[in-house]
């Protein structure tokens, strides 16, 4: 018996000038376009009545008019981006992590499925996720992106403020910002998630006593006045010492805002403030195109070249207005609250750390 027939089947060689293939290779997509392509094994058709929206989702309004603008578009083109879900074997249901808009809205097009991308996300990862894609695309109204933080700080332990940014990845003056809408009345609150004001304008009723709050809201809503207006105005009712009463409030703002509209209109300080430290944290990031941006916001502002001793008579007159800030005016809604939030975010960012 020679020695290549002592050679187990199965384990021989094969003959010269033959290759060998595997059952994988066969199905192998070998055309160009594949080339860096991988299929994903997760990508499901699925059944929308199998899929169910996330009942701990951040957002909690959705705009009627750009839900059927976007279910027409469906009618159309289909579903361009496929969802993301997780699979709830409890239930034996699909549950969404993004794209509950879609789903609404290719159920208005009356589609019986939908593309989604089948995902394993752990609980404590689940409202990280969804901020993220709400709130860094600014996806998500004011009011509910508040509400989604607050929930994110408990579910991180009552973590510090500044670790709940860090985890979103968003500044921590603009953090504070969207908190500060948490302390509205719920009919501004209403008004901001239906668009009928903006975050921006919204600014100028925090602090106010209620009536003023109301008489003002009314003055934004009705004469559409800017936020530069709306706070300009806020600091006036402030200083005139109306008592708390709405007609008296609503006279004067009408007042305010007629006079408003014949007289050319100034920046508003905060606002100006905010943008300057925002652009130093990005050019001490060194964010893209952030030293050019931060140079034309000085410009803008018309800022002085630094001088040290300018410096510390400015560092000596703000720990004079501190050492008579009243307690009162430290906590959310408070004057001082808010420029010092976005003070403190600046020197982190600036000042090393060991």
């Amino acid at each position: 018996m020679s020695s290549l027939s002592a050679v187990p089947d199965g384990t021989r060689p094969p003959p010269k000038g033959r290759r060998r293939f595997t059952v994988d290779a066969l199905f192998t997509d070998h055309r160009p376009q594949a080339v860096g392509v991988e299929d994903l094994p997760t990508a499901k058709e699925i059944r929308l009545d199998r899929i169910e929206p996330d009942p701990d989702q951040p957002r909690r309004s959705f705009d009627p008019e750009r839900l059927d603008e976007l279910a027409a578009s469906i009618r159309r083109e289909g579903v361009l981006q496929p969802i993301a879900v997780r699979y709830d074997p409890d239930r034996d249901v699909y549950v969404v992590v993004h794209g509950e808009r879609r789903l609404r809205a290719a159920r208005a097009a009356g589609l019986p499925a939908i593309p989604a991308i089948v995902r394993d996300v752990p609980e404590d990862r689940r409202l990280v996720q969804q901020l993220m894609e709400n709130v860094v695309r600014d996806d998500l109204n004011a009011v509910d992106r508040a509400a989604a933080l607050r929930a994110l700080k408990t579910q991180l332990g009552d973590a510090p403020w500044e670790a709940v940014a860090e985890v979103v990845g968003i500044r921590r003056s603009r953090l504070f910002q969207l908190l500060g809408t948490e302390k509205l009345p719920d009919r501004v609150r209403d008004d901001i998630r239906g668009g009928r004001i903006s975050e921006k304008q919204s600014r100028a009723l925090q602090g106010l006593l209620p009536a003023h709050q109301h008489a003002l809201r009314d003055a934004i809503v009705g004469a559409d006045l800017s936020a530069e207006a709306a706070m300009e105005i806020a600091r006036a009712l402030k200083r005139a010492g109306i008592d708390d009463e709405y007609d008296a409030a609503a006279r004067f703002i009408g007042q305010r805002a007629a006079d408003s509209r014949n007289q050319p209109q100034h920046p508003d300080p905060l606002s100006q403030a905010a943008a300057l430290l925002a652009a130093v944290e990005a050019a001490v990031a060194h964010e893209r195109g952030s030293a050019e941006a931060l140079a034309a916001a000085a410009r803008s502002a018309k800022a002085p070249p630094f001088d040290g001793d300018r410096l510390r008579g400015e560092v000596l007159a703000l720990a004079r207005t501190l050492s008579r800030t009243p307690a009162d005016e430290l906590v959310p809604g408070g004057a001082a609250y808010m420029p010092l939030s976005m003070l403190r975010g600046t020197l982190d960012a600036l000042l090393p750390t060991d």
